[in-house]
């Protein structure tokens, strides 16, 4: 709920950059928020509910034990965002959009769901067995959620708003460079998991210490571009220092809410910010 509420108050912050405000615009960009909110709640929790995560220990997780023990109710949540996300879809006629509502859908469930060896031979382990999901693509996994996240709270209301490219990018560019920054955090907090599991992330590959500096290094890049595009420093200050210090504070030893709230809430911070100036 925390990470959708995050999705749909960011794309409502797009729309508020290039003047539209909350319930106006007509019905396809009115809906547009809950259409994201929606469509995380959908991802999130589905992939929370995967099978093979539930025969994975969960240690001294509290937040995975939680999962593992209400794997049903995670359904359910899905399953509801499931329908909300379908009803706006159809209703706000998103369907006329193939081939970058399509694309999102595939990359959001072959992030988790591995493709068949069969499908994508280049994806298939070594010595044969059943093939990778995208996250298992050697430092791909941060690159792929940063897109992802762009590409709903900016490429869609950029669509909705028949914006081109060259009006669009930079923008893009601001928070996909924002969110991998965090994504790099949650690299950190799975390092020694990932490494278990023969995933190659960036800290698996560079250590923890290198990877704090590239999210460091994609945040100042983030407010750079914020600069450019003619943002109030205090806009682009705050969500900042909130996301520079959950990079240069994140250990594997942190608690399950150091994380789930505390980075995750930087999204929700930054998105404030376009309501607050």
């Amino acid at each position: 709920m925390w990470l959708a509420a995050a999705a749909g108050l960011l794309t409502a912050g797009t729309l508020r950059e290039w003047g539209v405000g909350l319930g106006r615009g007509g019905r396809e960009i009115a809906h547009l928020p809950w259409l994201a909110f929606a469509a995380t709640l959908l991802v999130y929790n589905l992939d929370a509910a995967l099978p093979y995560k539930h025969g994975q220990p969960a240690g001294a997780s509290a937040r995975r034990q939680w999962q593992q023990q209400h794997r049903r109710l995670l359904l359910a949540l899905a399953a509801g965002a499931a329908a909300m996300a379908g009803w706006f879809f159809l209703v706000d006629g998103w369907w006329r959009h193939p081939v970058l509502l399509g694309h999102l859908a595939a990359l959001a469930l072959l992030y988790s769901v591995p493709v068949p060896g069969w499908a994508w031979r280049g994806l298939k382990r070594e010595g044969g067995g059943r093939g990778r999901a995208l996250r298992e693509i050697p430092l791909l996994k941060g690159w792929l959620i940063a897109y992802v996240w762009a590409a709903v709270t900016v490429g869609l209301p950029a669509l909705a708003l028949e914006r081109t490219l060259a009006q669009t990018w930079p923008l893009l560019a601001q928070r996909l460079l924002l969110v991998l920054a965090l994504a790099l955090v949650f690299d950190i907090r799975d390092v020694s998991r990932d490494r278990a599991a023969g995933l190659r992330t960036f800290p698996v590959v560079v250590g923890v210490a290198a990877t704090r500096w590239l999210g460091v290094a994609a945040l100042a890049l983030s407010v750079g571009v914020g600069i450019y595009r003619g943002e109030s420093l205090a806009a682009l200050l705050l969500p900042a220092g909130c996301a520079a210090a959950a990079i240069v504070g994140a250990t594997e030893a942190r608690g399950d809410y150091y994380f789930a709230l505390f980075t995750d809430g930087v999204l929700l911070v930054r998105a404030v910010m376009y309501f607050v100036f």
